[in-house]
């Protein structure tokens, strides 16, 4: 049944949210902890869909996990290593829990398939699977792209790879794969994605050669389990940012944020935009945490090159949001990327804003927007994209007249409380 929420323009927006924990860091500890030596204690981990599909392939391969309130433990399997499930691993809706595995289970000796709902099933995953095969691993694949697959893992071969895309995700395979290999596993190229495995593996007790060229990762090490503080969400920040930059007025204060300099693009792109925007860090760790003001200001256009895009390819369709209500005009470039995530997203963010009354001139990896315009309420379709649900209701708060957001329960893969937060933001 689809779930609708109604979203009324709003002349106030102020307050304290508080975040979720940040949904990369959560996968990241989850994985890295079922790896480990030990238990790892997990704290303020992500109550999404997408992280309890992480957790719940983890436990069908003989991880043992358990919750108490906000704190998770992960009794890692150490040197005894996974086990073969015994039924197939739905990954749901997430892409994160899918390539990170690929990554974990080429170096396990076991055999099992992996799939997910009908989004992530349009979700290529040769882009993993390529580089896995040259290490060694056996991957077959639905139409030689696409989930469901089945992988048969083992004895891996280190390799030299060259990134052709700023992914994460990709990144963070080879990285687990490499651990799994025999000798040293080079990545060069695209490798300026966010970098939390490189973070937390050190928390972990693994050692990394780090440069801005190459990441060389010796196989064969172990994983000892560490405490886990996650902080805030940085990408989920940004939806309470973006209305408190727009609407008049608006205040807001977040603590414990991730202010991982590989995640604040989004800021530095509104900072550009004349957006008034004070971070402060309050904790040194691996991860650094901080505190974000945020009031609103006039705002301008400006250009976003595609080498910005990885530090913020998740707030992109909130961006476009910004934009019209910004004076001049915002181009994007080089976000391509965007066209296979849970949606094709740049494609939702043309259709919703022009359904809305906007006008958006599209290109094939981005868009020109030009400000100042007009938004109408409407009916928006999520496509069952949390960050499309999630970005077009705070384009509903400046919008003429209420706005439906079609399939608006998606937005509980990233955050579960996103509409009852908007209520009290905006009461």
């Amino acid at each position: 049944m689809s779930v609708k929420e109604t979203i009324y323009p709003s002349r106030r927006f102020r307050g304290t949210p508080i975040i979720p924990g940040d949904k990369s860091i959560s996968h990241r500890a989850l994985i890295f902890g079922a790896l480990a030596d030990g238990k790892t204690e997990i704290v303020d981990i992500l109550d999404g869909a997408d992280v309890k599909s992480t957790a719940q392939c983890l436990q069908q391969l003989g991880v043992r996990i358990t919750r108490s309130e906000n704190t998770m433990l992960v009794y890692g399997t150490g040197d005894h290593g996974l086990v073969n499930p015994d039924s197939i691993l739905d990954c749901g809706n997430s892409g994160t829990t899918m390539r990170l595995l690929m990554g974990v289970l080429a170096g396990q000796k076991i055999q099992c398939t992996l799939t997910g709902d009908a989004s992530l099933r349009r979700r290529p995953m040769n882009r993993v699977a390529d580089p896995l095969t040259q290490m060694g691993a056996h991957i077959r694949m639905t139409e030689g792209e696409f989930a469901p697959l089945s992988i048969a893992g083992g004895s891996l071969q280190a390799i030299n790879y060259e990134l052709k895309i700023a992914s994460a995700q990709i990144k963070t395979a080879l990285i687990l794969a490499g651990l799994s290999s025999q000798g040293t596993t080079c990545l060069t190229g695209e490798i300026s994605s966010r970098d939390h495995t490189e973070k937390m593996l050190s928390d972990f007790g693994v050692h990394l050669t780090l440069n801005s060229k190459s990441i060389e990762i010796r196989g064969g090490q172990t994983l000892r389990a560490c405490k886990v503080q996650v902080p805030g969400d940085p990408s989920t920040a940004a939806f309470w940012i973006a209305a408190a930059s727009i609407i008049p007025g608006a205040q807001l204060v977040l603590e414990n944020i991730s202010i991982n300099p590989s995640r604040l693009g989004f800021l530095r792109v509104l900072q550009r935009m004349g957006a008034d925007i004070q971070v402060e860090a309050t904790s040194e760790q691996s991860e650094p945490v901080g505190r974000i003001r945020i009031t609103s200001q006039p705002l301008k256009g400006v250009r976003v090159l595609k080498k910005e895009i990885p530090s913020l390819i998740d707030e992109i369709p909130l961006l476009a949001v910004v934009a019209t209500q910004s004076i001049g005009t915002l181009e994007i470039e080089g976000a391509e990327e965007l066209r296979v995530k849970e949606s094709d997203r740049l494609e939702a963010i043309a259709t919703n804003l022009r359904a809305m009354g906007g006008a958006i001139e599209m290109r094939q990896d981005g868009f020109r927007i030009e400000g100042f315009q007009k938004l109408q309420g409407t009916k928006i379709e999520s496509y069952h994209d949390h960050r499309i649900a999630m970005a077009f209701s705070i384009a509903a708060l400046v919008a003429q007249g209420p706005t439906e957001i079609l399939n608006a329960d998606c937005a509980g893969v990233s955050y579960p409380d996103f509409f009852s937060t908007l209520r009290k933001l905006t009461q």
